[in-house]
């Protein structure tokens, strides 16, 4: 009975839960409990920040498998956070979370084999790691997909494929993929021309800071009549309403 109260207070644990629980649980060998333990110390919430410490318990849940821990193991070896910087041990371990679906690895692992970290330089199978992330909604991964169609890197060349991923990654919120949108309506690429559509999508990334949205922006100013930028402001703002922070 005590060992099945035990189990049940494991399973409904959080980063948010007593840490004598936590450490009690992790302690015991749940893996969860130990991840969340490991990014306590990391960002120093109710403990001391030790990433060292962090580190150790982050590899006792990598080490059953549990793919979020691999994943945030994984990408302290990449950037040398709190152990020696090792492209090839962020590799592994990435590779381990990216096999059983963690969307996150599977965008770094592309990542890395799109920078060559760790693995041999393979657009392709960068491509390969970055479409099953970007089918499952990760929005970094949809728009690192669209820029691959977009200049023909692991796949032949496809303009309109490239629209379609990055308008995924954009009608999640990302300035980045709104700033790339903005570009294909203004040249064509893929979707009819439009100005209105590519000041539109240009002012939503501006607005979250993008420099070179802006830049285009304000040039697309001096080439519009004032009734186009009053229709792209208008739409801007119903996109706004249409998709409110957090939702």
């Amino acid at each position: 009975m005590k060992k099945a109260r035990q189990s049940a207070l494991c399973e409904g644990l959080s980063e948010g839960s007593p840490l004598e629980d936590l450490r009690r649980c992790a302690e015991q060998g749940d893996a969860r409990a130990q991840t969340n333990l490991g990014r306590m110390y990391a960002n120093g919430r109710g403990v001391p920040e030790d990433k060292a410490e962090a580190v150790r318990w982050y590899r006792l849940g990598a080490e059953q498998g549990y793919a979020i821990a691999q994943t945030t193991l994984g990408l302290m070896y990449s950037l040398g956070d709190g152990v020696p910087q090792d492209y090839v041990e962020a590799a592994r371990w990435l590779r381990l979370a990216a096999e059983q679906g963690d969307p996150r690895a599977q965008y770094f692992l592309g990542f890395m084999y799109d920078n060559g970290d760790g693995v041999p330089e393979d657009a392709a199978e960068a491509v390969r790691w970055w479409r099953l992330a970007a089918e499952q909604g990760d929005a970094i991964a949809q728009s690192g997909l669209g820029i691959m169609y977009r200049s023909g890197r692991g796949v032949p060349e496809d303009d309109a494929e490239a629209v379609r991923w990055f308008r995924l990654a954009a009608e999640q919120g990302y300035a980045l993929p709104q700033y790339f949108l903005g570009n294909m309506y203004d040249n064509g690429d893929g979707v009819p021309r439009d100005n209105v559509l590519a000041y539109m999508w240009w002012n939503l990334a501006a607005a979250q800071g993008n420099e070179d949205a802006q830049g285009n922006k304000d040039i697309a100013e001096q080439q519009m009549t004032r009734e186009h930028i009053a229709e792209a402001q208008r739409l801007s703002r119903e996109w706004i309403e249409a998709h409110p922070p957090g939702n």
